[in-house]
C-alpha cells in the first residue's frame, strides 16, 4: 500500500493489504469475506452518536505498537505495567488518561458464535478484567480493530468489517473507553460507508468511546470524518525517524482548518523514547504535535524508556498548548529555507510559537508579534516553554534554533512586561566551510530584543576539543540599549587531521537582570570541515559525507536501503539492471558532499530500486552549494535508470537530493548507482 515504505528484507510492513485467504461473497453489495459474514444488525443509530462532547481536547494517552508490534512482550503484564507508571511517574497528573491495546491481542478465528475471543496467552485473565484494572488507577481503555474482513498484522487477526454492531457490543460490555478502528483487508467498500457503520454501532452501544478512525489519509477523512469520530489519522504511518516523523508533520500542518474541539487531525502516535532519534529531535516531536493540536499518544514502553523520555513527555507548559480550549490548531505562518514558523491562537489571546529548523545544521530563525497575530503593544511577555524562563520583547521573535530542533514560546501582549528581563538573541554568520588546518574568522551578535536594557553583558565562544578560539574585539559590555548589538570577531583554527563533518560550536551571552541574577542565551554554530577528494574520476560512495538525511534508516554505501540498521540493504538494482557502486536512500534524503571548488562533475544512473516492486516514486536532484545543478522530474518504478550529469564547477559542496515527488514516501526507495565524481 502506498501508506507505507517496503520493510527490507522483502516482506509485506504492517499497513500492507493481507492477501485474501477466503472466498469472498455478496452481502447487501458489500463485500466481506466468507469467515466475515455479518451477524443480524440492529437497526442503525441516528446519524448523532449522542457523545458529542467527548475529546473537547485532543486525547493523551498510550498506545503499545511503535514499541512492541506483534512481539512477545505485548502482553496483559505490559498493560498493567504502564497504567502503573501512568499513575507513578506522574503521566496521569500530566493528562495521560487512555491505555490502548493496538492489534495482535485476539486469537486469529472467531469463536462459533462469531465473537472475538482474546489471545489466552496474551491477557490470561481476558481483556474485561484489563479494562477493569486500568479503570482501578482512574485512567481509561482503548482497544483495536479494523474496518476490513482481518486487521493490519500479516498474522491476520479478525476484522470488524460485517460484525461491526456485535464488535461494537463486545466492546462496550468489556468496558471499552476508545476505538481505534484500522483500515486494512477493506475489501474495496467506500471508506465513508465503513466508517459511518462503526459510528453508529458505537452509538447504538450507549456507552461514551472515543472514535479514532485511521483511515491514513487515503479518502481526505478531514472533510467528512468530524461528524463520524473524535480523531483521523491523515497520514500514513509513523516509524521512529526524523525523516518519517518530520514528513508526516508537514503533511498535517496543512490541514489546520479541520481541527476544533471534539474533532482532531492525527498525525499518529509519538515516538519519543524509542531511541532513533535525538532528544534534540523529540523534543521538536513533542513540541510540532502539541503546537497541531494533535493527539499525544505514547508510543514507547515506559517501563524501560530513558529518563529523557519522561522529561519529555511530562513538560505541562508544552503539554498545555496541546490541551488549550479554544482547540486551534497551530497555522504556518512561514517556512522558507527549513525555517519554520508555526502560531497556535490560545484561549487566553496569547499565542504559542514554534520555531521549528527542517534544516540538517543550526539556523536563526526570526518573526514578529503582528505576523503572529497579536495585537500591537508596546512590549510583550515570551515565555521559553523548555527553558521555563520569561523575558520581554518589543515584537521581535529570534532564536538560533539547532539542527532539526525547536524553540517554543508563549508571547502575549502585556502591561507589566517590564518586570522582566530583555531577551538577548545571540547568533553567528551564515555555516562556515573550510579544512583542517585553515583558521576561519566568525563573527558573532549579542543584540537586546526588550525594551528595556541588558546589563553587564558578556559573550563567549567555545569549539570541540582541541580546537582554538580567539576573540579579536570586545567580548563585553557595561550595558546594551533595546535594540542594540555586542558584534564580536573570533579566529577558530581547525585542528590538523580533523576528518570531514559538521562540528558544532556553542555562543553563550549571559547578562544581569535588574533583579542581580544572571540570564543565560546560548546558541550553536555550525563549522563544515571537509576532505578534499582525489583528482581524476572516483565513485562518491567511497568518500565520507558531510551530512546524510534519510526517510528510513541511515543511507547505505554499495547497497540499496534497508530501513532498519546500516548495511541490511541488497544489492543496488534499476530495471533490472545490477550496479557495484553508489548510494541506497529513501526519501526524502540529502547528502553532501565537500568539493572545495576543485571538481567539475558529477554523475550517476539513478532510479527506484527493484524492491520496491510496482511502487515507488521519487524525484533526484543535484545541487551545487544553493544552485540546482540538475534534476530528473518524477521517476516511478517503471522507468530504467535515467542518466544525471550535474556541473558542478567552483562548488564548495553537492547536495544529493531524492524527493517524494508529491505523492507520499511509501516504497521510496531510490538508488544513486555508479554515482562519480571528477575533481583536479
Amino acid at each position: 500500500m502506498r501508506h507505507l515504505p517496503m520493510r527490507v528484507p522483502r516482506v509485506i510492513g504492517r499497513r500492507a493489504l493481507g492477501a485474501l485467504t477466503t472466498a469472498l461473497l455478496t452481502t447487501g453489495g458489500l463485500a466481506v469475506s466468507a469467515q466475515a459474514a455479518p451477524a443480524a444488525a440492529p437497526d442503525p443509530a441516528p446519524a448523532s452518536s449522542g457523545h458529542e462532547q467527548l475529546a473537547l481536547t485532543p486525547p493523551m494517552g498510550f498506545n503499545n505498537w511503535n514499541s512492541t508490534h506483534c512481539r512477545d512482550e505485548f502482553d496483559e503484564s505490559m498493560v498493567k505495567g504502564i497504567a502503573d507508571l501512568f499513575v507513578e511517574r506522574g503521566l496521569k497528573d500530566a493528562g495521560y488518561e487512555y491505555v490502548n491495546l493496538d492489534d495482535c491481542w485476539a486469537l486469529p478465528e472467531r469463536d462459533a458464535d462469531g465473537r472475538l475471543v482474546p489471545d489466552p496467552k496474551r491477557f490470561p485473565n481476558g481483556i474485561e478484567a484489563v479494562a477493569d484494572y486500568v479503570h482501578s488507577k482512574g485512567l481509561k481503555f482503548g482497544i483495536y480493530t479494523s474496518a476490513g474482513t482481518k486487521t493490519c498484522s500479516s498474522i491476520g487477526f479478525p476484522g470488524a468489517l460485517g460484525h461491526e454492531y456485535s464488535d461494537a457490543r463486545q466492546f462496550a460490555d468489556w468496558g471499552v473507553d476508545y476505538l481505534k478502528y484500522d483500515n486494512c483487508n477493506n475489501q474495496g467498500v467506500d471508506a465513508k460507508q465503513r466508517y459511518t457503520t462503526m459510528r453508529d454501532a458505537l452509538a447504538a452501544t450507549g456507552r461514551p468511546i472515543v472514535y479514532s478512525i485511521c483511515e491514513w489519509g487515503e479518502n481526505k477523512p478531514w472533510e467528512w470524518a468530524g461528524d463520524l469520530g473524535q480523531l483521523w489519522r491523515t497520514t500514513g504511518d509513523i516509524n521512529d525517524s526524523w525523516g518519517s516523523m518530520s514528513s508526516i508533520m508537514k503533511s498535517n500542518l496543512e490541514l489546520a482548518e479541520y481541527a476544533r474541539p471534539g474533532g482532531w487531525n492525527d498525525p499518529d502516535m509519538l515516538e519519543v523514547g524509542n531511541g532513533g532519534m535525538t532528544d534534540t529531535e523529540y523534543r521538536t516531536h513533542f513540541s510540532m504535535w502539541s503546537i497541531m493540536a494533535a493527539p499525544l499518544l505514547i508510543g514507547t514502553d515506559l517501563r524501560t524508556a530513558p529518563e529523557s523520555a519522561f522529561e519529555i513527555l511530562t513538560n505541562d507548559e508544552v503539554i498545555a498548548v496541546d490541551q488549550d480550549p479554544l482547540g486551534k490548531q497551530g497555522e504556518v505562518v512561514s517556512s522558507e529555507g527549513g525555517r519554520w514558523v508555526v502560531s497556535k491562537e490560545l484561549a487566553d489571546g496569547s499565542r504559542a510559537v514554534a520555531l521549528f529548523n527542517e534544516g540538517s545544521r543550526a539556523q536563526r530563525i526570526e518573526t514578529t508579534a503582528k505576523a503572529v497575530g497579536l495585537p500591537k503593544s508596546r512590549g510583550y511577555t515570551m515565555r521559553d516553554l523548555w527553558k521555563h524562563s520569561d523575558t520581554n520583547t518589543t515584537g521581535r521573535i529570534a532564536a538560533t534554533v539547532p539542527a532539526h530542533g525547536t524553540v517554543l514560546v508563549r508571547v502575549h501582549a502585556d502591561r507589566k512586561w517590564a518586570q522582566y528581563p530583555p531577551a538577548v538573541d545571540v547568533h553567528a554568520g551564515g555555516d562556515t566551510v573550510t579544512e583542517a588546518g585553515r583558521t576561519v574568522r566568525i563573527t558573532s551578535e549579542a543584540t537586546d530584543l526588550g525594551g528595556t536594557a541588558a546589563h553587564s553583558v558578556s559573550v563567549a565562544l567555545t569549539g570541540p576539543d582541541g580546537w582554538r578560539v580567539t576573540p579579536r574585539s570586545a567580548t563585553s559590555a557595561r550595558a546594551l540599549k533595546p535594540g542594540a548589538t555586542l558584534a564580536t570577531d573570533w579566529d577558530v583554527v581547525v585542528p590538523a587531521g580533523t576528518s570531514t563533518g559538521d562540528r558544532i560550536l556553542t555562543l553563550t551571552a549571559r547578562h544581569r537582570t535588574h533583579s542581580g541574577s544572571w540570564l543565560t542565551s546560548t546558541a550553536p554554530f555550525t563549522v563544515r570541515v571537509g576532505v578534499p577528494l582525489p583528482a581524476g574520476e572516483s565513485a562518491l560512495s567511497d568518500a565520507d559525507p558531510l551530512s546524510a538525511t534519510n526517510g528510513w534508516g541511515p543511507v547505505e554505501r554499495d547497497q540499496s536501503v534497508g530501513e532498519r540498521g546500516a548495511g541490511d540493504g541488497n544489492p543496488i538494482t534499476i530495471g533490472g539492471t545490477t550496479f557495484a557502486k553508489g548510494l541506497g536512500v529513501h526519501a526524502s534524503s540529502s547528502v553532501e558532499y565537500y568539493l572545495g571548488g576543485a571538481c567539475g562533475k558529477v554523475t550517476a544512473q539513478v532510479g527506484v530500486d527493484d524492491e520496491s516492486g510496482d511502487k515507488g516514486t521519487v524525484a533526484f536532484e543535484v545541487w551545487a552549494d544553493e544552485t540546482r545543478a540538475a534534476s530528473t522530474g518524477t521517476l516511478t518504478n517503471a522507468d530504467p535508470a535515467r542518466a544525471v550529469s550535474a556541473d558542478v564547477s567552483g562548488a564548495d559542496i553537492v547536495r544529493l537530493v531524492v524527493t517524494d515527488a508529491g505523492d507520499g514516501s511509501g516504497y521510496d526507495h531510490a538508488d544513486w548507482a555508479d554515482l562519480r565524481v571528477t575533481c583536479t
